[in-house]
């Protein structure tokens, strides 16, 4: 869960600073705010907000509902590679109670059973090596369905052009403070979860 987390606040961290509608170029520097998310340059405004990610992540319908979904995946592999190893650790215990009672009728018996439950102590260290991979592949896919919810759901929030930048927030992030008007995390959430609500992503 930790790991999704992670990886989806760097999604939308990416998110985010990918929605440029404007590029201000030269060394010209903000005078002024109106304290509704807009800054006066020499030239004109740029319309400024940002969006707190732990907010939204916590919100988010479709990203909790992606969350469970990851979680109750890993805890099935999980389950699955536990119950083999528990059935690996039975056999290797009366493997060796046989071995110290003599319980083999030639040493060649003794080196065979020996042999097998090594292959089979590495078959599951391979399959510990594939869930792992598969989750991490979940991951990414999780990852790239949030991008490109978020992603679209920006676009048309933002339809009219009214925001030049979309900045992240986190805690310790970008924005360490600002005045009322810049935070609009409510507002993309309440979009977010609407559309999610009414079978959209």
């Amino acid at each position: 869960m930790k790991n999704f987390t992670t990886i989806s606040t760097y999604v939308l961290i990416a998110v985010v600073l990918l929605l440029v509608f404007k590029v201000f170029s030269g060394n010209q520097k903000p005078h002024s705010t109106n304290g509704d998310g807009v800054i006066s340059t020499k030239s004109g405004s740029l319309n400024l907000a940002y969006i707190n990610t732990d907010s939204l992540l916590a919100k988010y319908e479709y990203a909790k509902d992606l969350n469970e979904s990851f979680i109750q995946k890993q805890e099935g592999s999980r389950v699955n590679l536990n119950e083999k190893a528990r059935v690996l650790q039975t056999e290797m215990a009366e493997f060796n109670r046989k071995l110290q009672n003599n319980g083999f009728l030639s040493r060649e018996r003794a080196e065979s059973e020996n042999q097998r439950l090594v292959g089979k102590q590495r078959e599951l260290q391979e399959l510990d090596g594939q869930l792992s991979q598969e989750l991490l592949d979940r991951q990414r896919q999780i990852s790239k369905e949030l991008l490109d919810t978020i992603t679209n759901v920006l676009r048309d929030f933002n339809y009219n052009g009214k925001y030049e930048m979309i900045l992240n927030n986190t805690l310790g992030g970008v924005v360490l403070h600002s005045k009322k008007g810049y935070d609009i995390t409510a507002e993309v959430l309440d979009v977010l979860n609407k559309r999610y609500k009414n079978g959209q992503k």
